[in-house]
């Protein structure tokens, strides 16, 4: 089965659709977390992995919509996003993302946000941190985001390895036990603006990772229309 996995859109509706035609085709859509927040098409993006049945778990700017942890825990300019994303959101796509749990387990894979640890906001940047993270899921592999950079971490026999990711890097997974990280779809923070993308193959367990080209225009113009920090447009072309 040949899966796309995404994490952090970010309600980057523009972002969403140039990765979902450029990963095509999947028979499967995996999302981990931060489906909303920050960007300014927070309805659009959940009817459109509705749509195509995606399975998906909460991070914590969709925790913090849901009213499921304080936004005083967020900088200014995501705390004005999840306040607005809060208050203009139709209840139902609201209703779908309170249905998505934390943790899942698809198979041989484990999603997760922040981390199999601390699935909404554990930082998945140090060895010691995957260390630890290794040893708390239960499948061969975990996918994660919330860092909004490519990267896996692996056990190879004690030795812990980071394995930095960019566009057409390519994993053959094995009995190492590995933590995936897909990047961001909505908002790369690794000074590539270009949008991520991970795709797995679930017969093969190979893994690859993809940065597509989108029009950045489009969602600075977007939310400069609505009340959202315009520094969360200008960020967008720079990739920070």
């Amino acid at each position: 089965m040949r899966v796309a996995v995404l994490s952090d859109i970010h309600s980057n509706l523009p972002a969403l659709e140039a990765v979902l035609e450029a990963v095509r085709p999947f028979d499967q859509l995996w999302v981990a977390g931060d489906i909303v927040g920050y960007g300014p098409h927070p309805d659009a993006v959940v009817e459109r992995l509705r749509n195509l049945d995606a399975v998906a778990v909460q991070g914590n700017h969709d925790a913090a919509a849901l009213g499921r942890i304080p936004v005083g825990t967020f900088n200014d300019m995501a705390r004005a996003a999840v306040k607005w994303t809060a208050r203009t959101m139709k209840p139902h796509n609201l209703d779908w993302l309170a249905e998505q749990p934390e943790i899942r387990v698809e198979g041989d894979y484990t999603l997760a946000h922040g981390s199999p640890r601390d699935p909404l906001w554990e930082y998945l940047f140090s060895i010691p941190a995957a260390r630890l993270n290794l040893a708390a899921f239960e499948t061969p592999y975990c996918i994660v985001g919330h860092t909004h950079h490519q990267m896996t971490f692996r056990d190879d026999h004690g030795r812990v390895e980071a394995l930095l990711a960019d566009d057409g890097s390519a994993l053959e997974l094995d009995e190492r036990r590995s933590i995936l990280n897909a990047g961001s779809v909505g908002q790369p923070r690794d000074g590539d603006p270009r949008a991520c993308a991970m795709t797995v193959d679930t017969d093969t367990a190979a893994v690859e990772w993809r940065r597509i080209e989108y029009p950045i225009e489009e969602t600075q113009a977007a939310i400069r229309e609505l009340p959202l920090p315009g520094r969360l447009a200008d960020r967008l072309e720079l990739g920070v």
